[in-house]
């Protein structure tokens, strides 16, 4: 045990910082919708494909190389538009510009959402914040095994009753002992994103082979002339129960256009129902329904709804609420009590 707490504190030292930046960082993406104040946010959602065929109209017009769309939500009344130089806008439901940006530094929810997934550091971010999930879990793993010998004198408290070592290192036990279940799900969902090589070997036993279907290759880009409210209504025809969530232009030259749909019975808030449409004539070239897929792929689409509170309501949310906020005050003491315990000479009594 004594190398075990040993290994907890000398690891939750050193990333503590990191791990509080993510936690405070992702409870505060939680509310975003209360917070983006723009006009049009909380407007009623209007799905009607000429509507929304209309918005990419004006999309395309109002900044150079458009890149996707994700349209209004119930969550947030507006488009969000991002284009190909990086830049981005929000649109209202009737097509007009709320807000533009030139880059992420402009929008908070931008960089929250950045320093959230990658620390500001791009891929290579990513990949550290998958290795904080995973350290999450481990030491949520031994803080329950070395707080179970002092069960007995437990006591939840939400702030440490005095800012001395001791009294931080009682907090962060019996907090962490309170929060580890909600830390464990927030932690594995989250390095199972940034590692979906680990999650597919983890559900391999109910993996089946996905068949994906073939697309053309050498189609005419959209252009001026592209019908988008036709566009959008073959796309909803194909799924018709199904709600418009993204429009993505062509990845390659020669693509097609490729829209996400969401189904009643997914999760994901932006679904993960496929169509693709030549840009030209406007035909349905492919279809992708989750419907038909494996355990395995129903599996990896819960990650992220769970992982950021987006299924099981106001309730579902102030709990993963508590697990941000606990684990941004675990990583914060845990690190201050470490370094700031280190390198004081014990006291002498004088003789």
């Amino acid at each position: 045990m004594k190398l075990l707490s040993w290994l907890h504190r000398w690891t939750g030292g050193i990333v503590g910082i990191l791990l509080a930046l993510i936690g405070l960082s992702g409870t505060v993406l939680l509310w975003e919708e209360s917070w983006i104040m723009l006009p049009g946010a909380d407007q009623p959602v209007v799905a009607d494909p000429a509507a929304l065929g209309e918005t990419i109209a004006a999309a395309r017009k109002a900044g150079p190389g458009l890149s996707r769309i994700t349209f209004a939500s119930d969550e947030i009344g507006l488009h969000q538009v991002i284009y190909a130089d990086g830049t981005g806008a929000y649109l209202n439901q009737d097509g007009v510009l709320v807000e533009r940006w030139a880059s992420m530094w402009d929008r908070p929810e931008l960089w929250l959402f950045d320093l959230h997934h990658y620390l500001f550091m791009g891929e290579a971010g990513k990949i550290i914040t998958g290795f904080l999930g995973i350290l999450l879990l481990g030491f949520c793993i031994t803080g329950l095994l070395l707080w179970w010998r002092t069960r007995t004198t437990y006591r939840f408290r939400i702030w440490p009753a005095r800012f001395t070592r001791s009294a931080i290192v009682r907090h962060h036990r019996d907090l962490g002992a309170v929060a580890s279940p909600l830390l464990i799900l927030a932690a594995f969902t989250g390095a199972m994103m940034v590692f979906p090589s680990i999650s597919a070997w983890l559900l391999s036993p109910v993996t089946e082979e996905q068949i994906a279907p073939p697309l053309p290759e050498h189609l005419e880009p959209p252009d001026e002339q592209t019908n988008w409210p036709l566009v959008m209504a073959r796309a909803q025809a194909a799924f018709p129960s199904a709600v418009p969530r993204r429009l993505m232009m062509p990845a390659a030259e020669g693509a097609p256009l490729a829209l996400r749909l969401k189904q009643d019975f997914e999760w994901t808030p932006n679904g993960r129902t496929y169509v693709w449409i030549d840009p030209r004539t406007v035909h349905v070239v492919g279809v992708q329904d989750p419907a038909t897929s494996d355990i395995a792929s129903a599996l990896t689409e819960k990650y992220y709804p769970v992982h950021a509170a987006k299924v099981g309501g106001i309730g579902w949310r102030l709990f993963m609420s508590f697990a941000g906020l606990a684990l941004a005050m675990l990583g914060l003491f845990a690190s201050w009590s470490f370094w700031a315990g280190r390198g004081r000479a014990p006291r002498r009594s004088r003789s």
